[in-house]
């Protein structure tokens, strides 16, 4: 199935003992057993600034850890971003770096005199594992998933990634540790698939 798949996974949560970091784990671990070439991102592990201080007014340099993740992105057929809901969308840290990376002439560019767009990133898929303390449905009906759809539709699907499927994990706070673990081997089952 996921045979030679090229899988990029990129955990968010900035708290390496997260939980987050264990379905990362669980992941990257099933894509490798399934015979993907996986790549992994822990965000709390790179260096730089989340800031992109002058927007697109002024080039910000990218630093090294930035650059090399562009290539990881570029080199990817499959994308996956494993980050918690927090204040109903992603934590500053995934943001910072999405700011800092998905750039005009490397995720999209703008056509000249027109209000359209070319999606760069196009041919890649993406799948979202994200936690939330929530239960889903109140995360789905009560306040519209407004990260889900930052995400999905104004971010990825913005430069051009789709199909872009999501995985809901919660309630984490009052799960058991018996439906963690059901968690962690749906997540793998996910990797090893490379869906």
């Amino acid at each position: 199935m996921g045979m030679g798949k090229k899988i990029l996974i990129i955990q968010g949560n900035p708290n390496p003992g997260s939980y987050c970091s264990a379905l990362a784990k669980a992941y990257f671990n099933g894509a490798i057993q399934g015979g993907a070439e996986a790549r992994f991102i822990q965000l709390h592990e790179l260096t730089f600034n989340p800031n992109l201080a002058f927007g697109y007014a002024k080039r910000t340099e990218l630093e090294k850890d930035l650059l090399e993740a562009q290539e990881a992105i570029k080199w990817a057929e499959h994308l996956v971003f494993v980050y918690p809901t927090w204040w109903g969308t992603l934590p500053a840290l995934l943001k910072g770096f999405l700011d800092r990376v998905l750039l005009p002439g490397f995720a999209f560019k703008y056509r000249e005199g027109s209000v359209l767009w070319d999606k760069l990133l196009k041919g890649k898929t993406a799948r979202l594992i994200v936690t939330m303390d929530a239960p889903v449905w109140y995360n789905r009906f009560i306040i519209g998933q407004p990260g889900h759809r930052a995400m999905k539709i104004a971010t990825l699907q913005f430069c051009g990634i789709k199909p872009v499927r999501i995985t809901n994990i919660g309630p984490v706070k009052s799960s058991t540790d018996s439906r963690r673990s059901e968690w962690l081997n749906l997540v793998t089952k996910l990797g090893n698939k490379g869906s």
